[in-house]
């Protein structure tokens, strides 16, 4: 056994060409086939739980899960076909039960459905039988199986009814027919006339009502299983009663197949809304149920387009293969034909206004095709896959993400990690190419011309890389992407090689049977060895570096040393395609054609000693073990990539030597980092008028609150006066029910005792009546006894005379059959003697004739002929008489055995006699009991009776003590009340002073705006003097420069003066400008003073009215909370009076037979 195992942690794919591949278990969970098991995906924690498929039959068809969501059933091919129930709740996917077709044998099951109550189970084998089998499948019973349909008429889908677990619909190509289970048989209710239409899809609306979607893009509608009518998928709403004529008239008319060239619809859903169908490649539609016969077209769902797709082949043009809906219809999951997993929000859906909304990936996307390559790095936790789909993938086996993605136009075939992971080297069918991972792409770095490479690897220093070249392999250099070697032996294609730990070697293996080891530093061989009669599929080294490991067709593990085959493994039937080895050396893991995983101990063992993992449901492809030894990744050829963590056999991890760290550097261009910036200067430019525009809406939106604020109050105050006359009201009708309560509870009061007295004396005159009756009865109890007994002594007797001569008959009859027997038997002996002495005589006589024979033998040939034929009739007659008297014993006995029998039911006859006279007894037992319980009841009844009268006296006590604590509660409630008013009062007066301080205010902000006014103006006199003073010393500076010249500094003077002096006039209106500018100065700097004072007072005032409406606030608060508690307590008084009151009847009506009971207890005293 090997030292180490590995345990499947998380893969990426789904496995194709399995109906129904997607089922919801819960919200946050969805079961699909993927590999060779069934996962339960997570969505929210993105785990992973496997349910692991068998070994012997690798291939699902289809799976089924039950309505309760518990249990799912998976459907295997293979020679004898089977399905599989598992259960979901358990952790491990425990297996209920395998179901089969019992002596009949099927390939496969290509439909399966569970039962409405899920006790029920059916399935739909394949071509060229096509029966239709019912499992009762908890017992592993068939119930019952019928033919559906033709070899030519293959069936798609089958399901139940959803409110019938016996009614079922049958569906395919010209097929649509409904069954029902009933008398042990599948019978067939009804079968409409579609056969030259293929129904893709169907599901239930209704108990009578089927959906159908057919190839041509029609949606018919069923209804008992006729054909009714069609809903146009292009019109919002499909009228029921007055198109449903027009319908079914153009069907007819075009005869069904006739109809709409549209898209294909796949797969349709109904849930509580309506119903979910495929409109054609990549579009879901919601079709939402407005009336009965009415639906209307709600929304639009896609399939996203691939950013990092192909042209060629767009994502948005795949089909849906499977849809299926959560258990609270939140959620809508979808499979598509090229393997994957789409979900969309079903409620956030319905809150979007858009019509046309996308779907989002469930977990990743997936390989659609073969992968063809796989590889790691080391400084990252990094896996690359290549795949046929024209993809090439990098993966995140810590993180289970996908990082990058692209599709390209021609097919990948193999893919190498650099050791660093910033680059990737991918063989194409045209080229081999050597690119870059960017943060968000895969750029192509340099191109060689090296076509159809199917394998390629780096060097563990990363300076260089081997690709294979048919039957050549290349090296290249990574610096300068020089052509250093090319290795040239093999005679065809290679099929896998691997570096040594220094570089300095490298080994291949090919299809020749070849294994060579090379030296990378001169292209000499080092050492080989070649078997012809193997193909080798994969080779690796040791971990030790020392010898070779490979794998091939002869389904063999070989190791090789120096040329020689030091180990072998022998293989079973399944053939190693595949090859990894620990870097630790404790275990060799190996890929098989059947898609498992075998884990083999190292030093590799003698005999066949591995540990199976069942992974895949295609042939590995390539195998990769983690530079730290813990995961275990493995690709297939049915587009999945499997993460296994590698344990012990305990379930530990392995412990490595090598302590890995991983960086996180990535590659940026630079006009990616230019891009990024840019965006993100104009995404702060958009914030900051974000938050200005924020800001700007905040304000008016205070604004507005502050009068709903105004209006609120003024509201609040009308009610307020409005509760006031309410109470006050209240108050009167309290008053006025008191008054009135008071007086019908002396009412009632006087009414129960008298009531009282009443039934005392009628329960006291029942009561004597009947004691009398009991007397009666005891005297006709003692009667009926006396008289059964002489019934019993009676019956007695006749059955002892009955016996006797019954007795007496049957030992006649016995003492005669005895007889008959005796004479039947002595006749018998007779017979058998005197038919020995016949015998006897007649071999005397055929002595002599025999004698006589022989010597008239010739002469008398043909009279002892005749003779010898009559003595044989003769014999014949005798043997037949002795068989008529064998019969007459035979009856004889018979006829013993049926006396007996009678005899024995004479018995049984008196032993049911005994048991109903004891009975009998039984019952008269229990009469006496009867009698004892009621005697106890009545005395019960009597003590309940004065416990009652106790109750009463406390009830009344407890009534007094209530109607105490009422009366100082209601003057304290006065008090508070006068307490409001007064508060009231003082935030009138308030309110008045805030409105007078309120214009004060307003008049002052007035006269503020004109002194800003008059302020300006003069601010502006002021710059304009300033102005003229700086003209004036630039005129005057140039005036100085003509002090040489005495006319032009006369000229200059007079041009300053009629420019700068005014007239006189103007001298003194500018000074009495100046004693104005001062009296507004004076002016400005009082008022001033005042508006400061005023904000002040202001302040201080608003201060004060804040602290005194608090105060009233909270006074009013407690108010109100006391009369809340006062209301309470009144209910609950309310409430305690009512139960009193109920108490008290209920004690009238309980002391009547209580009262008449203690009277009728005296006079048995007195007696």
């Amino acid at each position: 056994m090997a030292s180490a195992v590995s345990q499947s942690l998380f893969i990426f794919g789904l496995r194709s060409g399995v109906s129904n591949n997607v089922c919801f278990v819960d919200e946050r969970t969805v079961v699909f086939p993927s590999g060779n098991s069934c996962v339960c995906y997570n969505t929210e924690l993105r785990s992973q739980r496997f349910i692991s498929g068998s070994e012997k039959t690798p291939r699902v068809r289809a799976l089924a899960i039950s309505p309760g969501r518990r249990y799912l059933a998976v459907s295997e091919c293979g020679e004898a076909a089977a399905i599989t129930v598992f259960d979901l709740q358990h952790e491990q996917g425990r297996r209920r039960k395998v179901l089969t077709a019992g002596d009949l044998l099927f390939q496969e099951f290509p439909c399966l459905a569970f039962s409405p109550d899920s006790k029920y189970l059916v399935g739909q084998t394949g071509a060229p039988e096509w029966m239709l089998i019912l499992w009762l499948w908890e017992k592993n019973k068939v119930l019952a199986t019928v033919k559906t349909t033709s070899s030519t008429n293959p069936v798609t889908q089958v399901s139940f009814s959803p409110l019938s677990s016996i009614q079922l619909c049958v569906s395919g190509v010209g097929v649509f027919k409904l069954f029902r289970y009933a008398e042990g048989t599948l019978k067939q209710s009804s079968s409409a006339k579609v056969e030259s239409t293929n129904v893709l899809c169907h599901t239930w609306t209704s108990a009578e009502r089927v959906l159908a979607g057919t190839d041509t893009g029609r949606l018919l509608v069923f209804e008992s299983g006729d054909l009714r009518r069609e809903i146009k998928m292009a019109s919002k709403a499909v009228q029921g009663q007055d198109q449903r004529q027009v319908e079914v008239r153009r069907i007819k008319d075009s005869d069904v197949d006739g109809g709409l060239t549209a898209s294909r619809i796949t797969a349709i859903l109904s849930f509580s809304k309506g119903f979910v169908c495929t409109t054609g490649p990549g579009t879901v539609c919601l079709f939402e149920k407005t009336e009965e016969d009415c639906y209307r077209k709600s929304k639009e769902l896609r399939i996203p387009p691939d950013p990092h797709g192909n042209d060629s082949t767009p994502a948005e043009c795949q089909e849906v293969d499977t849809m299926c809906i959560s258990p609270a219809e939140e959620s809508l999951a979808v499979s598509t034909e090229r393997g994957q997993l789409y979900s969309i929000n079903l409620s956030s859906a319905d809150l979007s206004r858009e019509e046309k909304l996308h779907f989002d990936f469930l977990s990743q996307p997936f390989h659609s095709n073969s992968i063809t390559g796989l590889s790691v790095c080391v400084h990252k936790p990094l896996a690359a896959t290549s795949s046929l789909d024209r993809s090439v993938r990098i993966w995140n086996y810590e993180t289970r993400e996908l990082e990058l993605s692209k599709e390209f136009q021609v097919e990948a075939y193999s893919v190498a990690l650099h050791p660093s992971g910033l680059s990737i080297l991918v063989g194409f069918s045209d080229k081999l190419r050597l690119m870059n991972l960017i943060i968000d792409d895969i750029r192509t770095y340099k191109e060689f011309p090296v076509r159809g490479c199917r394998e390629c690897a780096f060097s563990h220093g990363g300076h260089m890389f081997a690709a294979v070249n048919g039957n050549i392999i290349q090296i290249y250099s990574v610096t300068s992407f020089e052509n250093i070697l090319n290795l040239k032996g093999h005679n065809r294609t290679v099929s896998g090689i691997e570096w040594s730990q220094d570089d300095r070697k490298l080994v291949s293996c090919g299809m020749d049977g070849a294994v060579y080891e090379w030296s990378t530093q001169t292209g000499q061989r080092e050492s080989e060895s070649v078997l012809k009669s193997c193909s080798y599929t994969d080779v690796s080294y040791s971990s030790s570096y020392k010898t070779i490991l490979t794998v091939g067709t002869d389904l063999t593990l070989k190791e090789i040393q120096d040329s020689q085959v030091l180990r072998e493994v022998p293989g079973d039937e399944v053939a190693h395609t595949a090859l990894a080895v620990s870097h630790s050396g404790r275990v060799v893991f190996t890929g098989t054609s059947s898609g498992t995983i075998r884990a083999v101990k190292y030093p590799l063992p003698i005999q066949k000693e591995w540990v199976v993992h069942q992974a895949h449901s295609g042939p590995v492809t390539k195998m990769v073990i983690t530079y730290d030894d813990q995961f275990l990744l493995t690709v297939s050829e049915d587009g999945s990539l499997l993460i296994s963590k590698i344990t012990d056999k305990e379930g530990r991890r392995l412990k490595s030597n090598r302590q890995m760290v991983h960086t996180e550097e990535i590659l940026v261009t630079k006009a990616d980092l230019e891009e990024k910036s840019q965006n993100m200067m104009e995404l702060k430019m958009r914030l900051e008028e974000l938050q200005m525009e924020n800001e700007y809406q905040l304000r008016l939106k205070d604004m507005n609150y502050n009068d709903k604020l105004r209006q609120l109050s003024d509201k609040f105050m009308q009610e307020v006066e409005s509760l006031k006359t309410a109470q006050q009201k209240m108050k009167t009708e309290m008053e006025k029910r008191d008054h009135e309560n008071n007086e019908n509870s002396a009412e009632v009061a006087t009414k129960h005792l008298k009531e009282l007295k009443d039934l005392e004396q009628s329960y006291s005159r029942k009561l004597i009546m009947e004691h009398e009756k009991y007397q009666d009865l005891q005297l006709k109890h003692q009667r009926m006894q006396e008289d059964y007994e002489k019934h019993l002594k009676s019956a007695e007797e006749r059955r002892s005379q009955a016996l006797e001569e019954i007795t007496q008959l049957y030992e006649a009859k016995l003492q005669e059959k005895t007889r008959l027997l005796d004479q039947c038997q002595e006749d018998a002996r007779q017979k058998i003697l005197e038919f020995e002495e016949i015998i006897k005589q007649m071999e005397e006589d055929e002595e002599k004739k025999i004698h006589a024979l022989q010597i008239k033998y010739e002469k008398n040939l043909l009279s002892e002929r005749e003779t010898n034929t009559s003595l044989k009739g003769r014999t014949g007659i005798i043997t037949q008489k002795v068989n008529a008297l064998q019969r007459q014993i035979d009856d004889r006995c018979s006829d013993v055995n049926k006396m007996k029998q009678e005899r024995q039911s004479l018995l049984g006859l008196i032993r049911s006699l005994e048991n109903d006279i004891e009975d009998l007894k039984r019952q008269i037992s229990g009469h006496e009991r009867t009698a004892q319980d009621k005697d106890s009841t009545i005395s019960s009844l009597k003590k309940k009776n004065q416990e009652l009268e106790k109750l009463k006296f406390i009830l009344e006590f407890q009534m007094n003590e209530l109607k105490n604590q009422i009366e100082p509660q209601q003057d304290e409630i006065t008090k508070k009340k006068e307490r409001i008013q007064q508060l009231e009062e003082e935030l009138v007066q308030m309110d008045k002073s805030n409105t007078q301080l309120k214009l004060t205010i307003s008049d002052l902000r007035l006269k503020l705006r004109t002194r800003d006014k008059e302020m300006r103006r003069e601010m502006e006199r002021v710059k304009d003097l300033e102005m003229l003073s700086e003209w004036f010393k630039s005129d005057l500076h140039n005036c100085v420069g003509f002090i040489q010249e005495p006319k032009k500094l006369k000229d200059n003077i007079k041009m300053i003066y009629t420019r700068y002096v005014p007239n006189t006039d103007a001298v003194q209106k500018s000074g009495a400008d100046d004693d104005v500018q001062q009296a507004l100065r004076f002016q400005r700097e009082h008022l001033q003073k005042t508006i400061s004072r005023l904000n002040m007072k202001l302040a201080s005032s608003a201060e004060e009215h804040e602290k005194v409406y608090v105060k009233l606030m909270k006074e009013n608060v407690t108010l109100i909370a006391e009369i809340n508690e006062l209301r309470k307590e009144l209910r609950a008084a309310k409430t305690q009076t009512k139960d009193f009151k109920a108490q008290l009847a209920v004690f009238k009506k309980s002391n009547k037979p209580g009262s008449s009971w203690e009277d009728g207890s005296r006079p048995e005293d007195a007696r």
